[in-house]
């Protein structure tokens, strides 16, 4: 458009010129009024102008020079040679204007003549050397018109990729804000409603849910929900096998819903199609109980799923920039539920620490409660009976110094013998403290098995004439006398065995037999042979049996009890004796 306006300029202003030296050439001045001096168009007046026109054309070409100089000096200008040239070309025709001014008060001078001429030769001169120089810079000024399009399109694309930078800073603070009001609060509930507000404020929804499975993972049920519809004719599960759940979860980012989606339609109250778009996106669960000892186990992963909801009253439609604010904000809810289940966790562990530790503190103190009764009894026990058993001893160790009759002396070794053994069980109930395994040493000795029998038969006949029963012993000759083994206890535990057996039956006959063991009888006895074969030398089985004939002539058999006696030259060894044993020995002797 410039250009046509120029060339119109340009031929307008060659018709006028020619038109002038048309009219000069035909001679034609009868209308002339250059005679009358007093006219506006006198020869005078027109000099005066051409002056003045002439001084006011030298100046402006001076000016335009320096302007053009002060402009290439100031910047990195490309073609500063032609620059410099239209500068001289333009300084001398500011000269010969400037020369012509006096060229109009009278004939010229010579030396006036001179400068207008080398004036002018000098124009000619540069005019020339501008006019050659041009042509060949054509092709570079094309370029740089090209360079400026060029510069114009990358203008165009820098302002689209300011215009990204903004919307990427504008969605960055949405998320900012977003994430800071989500993780405001560690309870799973408060930051799933918080997410629904604030996603909902900052895009302009209409509604928003969460669906979460089951426990059996079977369905999907609406869980949380923005706006709840108060008349629901609709179901608030769906199931887990359902196209789009598959789709969403299979998927990661954000899905639009098709607009006959069951999901979409129970997230949007149940309206189908008449509402807005429906856009949806996975949240991963975690499950804190997955873990053992640091080790994740490999199970399916949980997802939840965010529906959203735009307005129906517009044609709206989900950007890009909305559906990664979507994201973003879904990545963010999972990590926060993440922290909250871990939160949950760390409580739930803590509370049931706390309750162990309540009943570890009972524990404990009803442990000191029973240790501090069992130490009373203790000492009841040691200042109740002790004391008076220790007498009893001392009285019979008196008597056993007196000169007494066979009989009444073995009577009289019962008797020590039977105090001793209710003593050894009376230490054996006040020092269970001092004993926690339950079991008690054996103070292994040597001692004359035949004369232990005579006194436990002459206890057992006593207890059974005091009962009404008959006694019957059979000890085998061959016996041997002197064995080593723990005789107090030996014989505790023959009279536990007669007692229990006298408090069962009410009358009858107790028969009681002592004699070698036999190793062709039991099974456990054929296991044991070949090892009790290559050490027959060292031990002595001795088995006592009892058995009760009641008046029907039904024989009953007690269990049996082996007792390994050992010769007196081996070394001794420390065993013991389970104390279970003698449980019942306590209320028979009580």
């Amino acid at each position: 458009m410039e250009t046509r306006v120029g060339r119109s300029i340009v031929l307008l202003f060659l018709l006028v010129v020619l038109g002038c030296v048309s009219g000069n050439d035909s001679g034609e001045y009868d209308n002339c009024n250059c005679d009358d001096e007093e006219g506006i168009l006198s020869i005078q007046n027109i000099l005066v102008g051409q002056k003045v026109s002439d001084f006011l054309i030298s100046i402006a070409y001076f000016s335009i020079p320096i302007e053009l100089l002060y402009f290439v000096s100031r910047s990195n200008v490309p073609f500063k040679l032609l620059f410099l040239q239209f500068i001289a070309f333009i300084v001398l025709c500011g000269l010969t204007h400037l020369l012509n001014t006096y060229s109009y008060h009278g004939p010229p001078s010579f030396q006036l003549v001179v400068c207008l001429t080398v004036a002018k030769f000098l124009t000619a001169l540069v005019s020339c050397a501008t006019a050659l120089t041009l042509p060949p810079l054509i092709p570079l000024l094309l370029k740089v018109k090209i360079r400026e399009l060029f510069l114009r399109q990358n203008v165009l694309e820098l302002d689209q990729e300011v215009g990204m930078m903004k919307k990427q800073k504008e969605t960055s603070l949405h998320v900012r804000m977003l994430t800071r009001e989500i993780r405001k609060s560690l309870d799973k509930h408060t930051i799933l409603y918080t997410t629904l507000v604030e996603l909902s404020k900052a895009l302009d929804l209409d509604n928003c849910a969460v669906w979460m499975p089951d426990e059996e993972r079977r369905e999907m049920h609406l869980t949380h929900e923005l706006k709840a519809s108060p008349s629901r004719d609709f179901r608030n599960y769906v199931p887990r096998n359902d196209s789009d759940v598959l789709d969403i979860k299979m998927n990661r980012g954000v899905r639009i819903l098709r607009p006959e989606s069951a999901l979409g339609i129970a997230s949007n109250g149940g309206h189908g199609g008449t509402g807005g778009a429906v856009a949806a996106v996975r949240m991963p669960m975690l499950r804190v109980s997955n873990f053992k000892g640091g080790t994740p186990e490999k199970v399916e992963t949980c997802y939840a799923l965010l529906v959203l909801v735009l307005p129906k009253s517009n044609l709206r439609v989900w950007t890009n920039q909305e559906l990664e604010i979507v994201e973003v904000v879904a990545d963010q809810v999972a990590v926060a539920l993440s922290h909250a289940f871990i939160l949950e966790e760390s409580q739930r562990m803590r509370q049931k620490l706390a309750e162990q530790n309540r009943v570890l503190q009972q524990a404990r103190k009803d442990a000191m409660m029973a240790s501090q009764a069992r130490k009373a009894f203790q000492k009841v026990m040691s200042h109740g009976m002790r004391r008076p058993m220790h007498s009893t001893l001392g009285l019979l160790s008196l008597l056993q110094d007196e000169n007494m009759r066979p009989e009444q002396k073995i009577i009289g070794n019962s008797m020590l013998k039977v105090s001793r053994v209710l003593s050894n069980l009376i230490n054996d109930v006040v020092g269970i403290s001092e004993n926690e395994k339950g079991s008690f040493p054996l103070d292994m000795k040597p001692f004359l098995l035949h004369s232990m029998l005579k006194e436990a038969a002459c206890i057992a006949k006593c207890l059974c004439v005091y009962k009404g029963f008959g006694l019957e012993i059979d000890v085998q000759k061959s016996l041997p006398d002197l064995v080593v083994g723990d005789d107090e206890r030996a014989l505790q535990v023959i009279l536990h065995m007669i007692g229990d057996l006298l408090n069962t039956y009410d009358q009858g006959n107790l028969k009681f037999r002592v004699f070698l063991e036999s190793y062709g009888g039991d099974k456990d006895d054929k296991i044991n042979e070949a090892w009790n074969m290559r050490n027959q030398n060292d031990y002595v089985h001795i088995k006592f049996d009892f058995q009760v004939i009641s008046s029907s002539q039904s024989e009953e058999l007690v269990p049996t009890i082996n007792y390994a006696s050992r010769g007196y030259h081996n070394n001794e060894q420390t065993e013991g004796m389970c104390f279970s044993l003698y449980r019942k020995l306590v209320e028979v002797s009580a």
